[in-house]
């Protein structure tokens, strides 16, 4: 092999002597157009692009009629941006030879290069009328990144889809029909795509990875599941199936099959924030929060400039009801993004329920100057009011509610509450009655806010005439 290198190395600095020779104008030298080739490769390679069209142009002072030699050139006037001598290059080089498929990929390139798609794609059709196989196949391609550049994104499934009809197991396609069928929404043509790749091709992990991918694209989660089952089957390491199977099973609220999915990940796979993060959140869905809390801080390991696992983590004690866990935790999220309205929200709630109305006051105001219109932020300061029963001061903030929030019946009930606890109980059921008519579903809310309205007649025959409607 090192002989062989030494050869050709030999070889090529004759190849370049004899070169320079025929350039100070020796009579007597003769170099070859595959010789010339080499040559111009060498220049290319080197990255010294002048010397490589100098040696183009003397080449074509030798075989003027070479097409070889003119792609050569329209590809080097394509690197100088010189677009319009490439086209006038390739057009001439098509007279001589208009078989080699470069003469179309070059022409697809400069089309591009001048901003014109649609010339690009006449080319590229044409082309497809005369080639066969591979060559078929890389113009597919083409074709499929010139409709990508040109934002028609159905037609470039369609590239990928006629390529997988001519090949049905070419993974270059594979992998590229599975996002595209993804964002294009066309997944009962990817699953009948995919099931024929299958039927000639039942062993094919990639068919069955995107098969599964199409069924979860239209919420078949359980033929999604099995589609990716079997891949597992054909690949047991085939970490990508293992995750949108949890994904599936998420979506299914099966959270300890996902979970089990989802440490196969941990165990075939460098570990990542996100499994992690998703595990955590199967725990939680789980009301295993010792375990979330376990994941979410490995989570924050492996990217500990996110405030979220702050307070993902405080929530899980929120959930527990341990308020001053939660707050401590919360402290550090805080102090990283002040005006995140999750954040100041479960601050707001954590201090209610410690009976640090001051401070749930100063956070959840400053949560409603950041979003006026966070219907829980109002709900949660008109709460936190009411515990702190500052009546006047809540039915000013409700009144101010019902104005940015176009009348939310939410707040009519709780108008009503405060109403009834001023003594206006007449204005109260009026406001009720409102509120009942519409949106009835939400009287519970009143009760949520203030139990011992439950015993009050005038509400129990609201209720009963309620019951009566329904």
């Amino acid at each position: 092999m090192k002989e062989h290198l030494e050869h050709n190395h030999e070889q090529l600095n004759e190849l370049l002597k004899k070169y320079s020779y025929l350039k100070k104008g020796l009579s007597n030298v003769y170099i070859d157009e595959e010789s010339f080739e080499l040559i111009i490769s060498y220049f290319e390679d080197r990255e010294d692009l002048e010397k490589a069209m100098e040696a183009t142009e003397t080449a074509l002072l030798r075989f003027p009629y070479s097409a070889q030699l003119l792609l050569r050139k329209a590809d080097l006037l394509i690197s100088f941006r010189k677009y319009k001598e490439a086209l006038e290059v390739l057009d001439k080089a098509e007279i001589f030879d208009n078989s080699d498929i470069l003469l179309y990929i070059l022409k697809t390139e400069v089309f591009l290069a001048m901003d014109k798609p649609e010339r690009a794609v006449k080319v590229l059709e044409k082309a497809l009328t005369i080639f066969e196989g591979e060559d078929k196949l890389e113009l597919l391609f083409e074709l499929a990144d010139v409709y990508d550049d040109y934002e028609d994104f159905d037609k470039v499934f369609d590239c990928l889809a006629m390529i997988l009809k001519e090949d049905p197991e070419n993974e270059e396609a594979l992998y590229k029909i599975c996002f595209w069928a993804d964002f294009t929404g066309r997944y009962e043509e990817s699953i009948k795509i995919h099931e024929e790749v299958i039927n000639q091709s039942p062993y094919n992990k990639l068919a069955w990875f995107n098969l599964g991918s199409a069924f979860m694209g239209i919420k078949l989660y359980e033929k999604a599941i099995d589609a990716y089952k079997y891949a597992l089957v054909i690949d047991e390491k085939f970490d990508f199936a293992y995750r949108n199977m949890a994904n599936c099973y998420i979506r299914l609220k099966n959270y300890k099959e996902a979970i089990d999915a989802l440490e196969t990940v941990l165990e075939i796979s460098q570990p990542e924030y996100l499994v992690y993060e998703v595990l955590a959140h199967c725990y939680e869905k789980l009301d295993y929060y010792a375990q979330a809390r376990f994941y979410y801080r490995k989570a924050s390991h492996l990217k500990p400039e996110d405030s979220r696992w702050y307070y993902k983590i405080a929530y899980t004690y929120f959930k527990e009801q341990q308020w001053e866990k939660c707050l401590k935790t919360l402290m550090p999220a805080l102090q990283q993004q002040r005006r995140r309205p999750e954040y100041l929200l479960l601050a707001g709630e954590c201090c209610m329920r410690l009976g640090l109305f001051k401070e749930a006051y100063q956070y959840l105001s400053v949560l409603i100057h950041l979003r006026p219109k966070n219907i829980k932020g109002w709900e949660s300061l008109i709460r936190c009011i009411y515990r702190a029963g500052i009546y006047e001061e809540g039915l000013f903030l409700i009144r101010e509610a019902l104005k940015i929030t176009q009348y939310n019946p939410l707040f009519l009930y709780y108008e009503s509450v405060f109403l009834f606890v001023l003594n206006q109980k007449d204005k109260a059921l009026q406001i009720l009655k409102e509120a009942v008519r519409k949106s009835p579903r939400r009287i519970k809310k009143i009760f949520d806010l203030e139990p011992t309205l439950a015993e009050n007649p005038s509400i129990q025959q609201v209720l009963s005439e309620l019951k009566k409607k329904s």
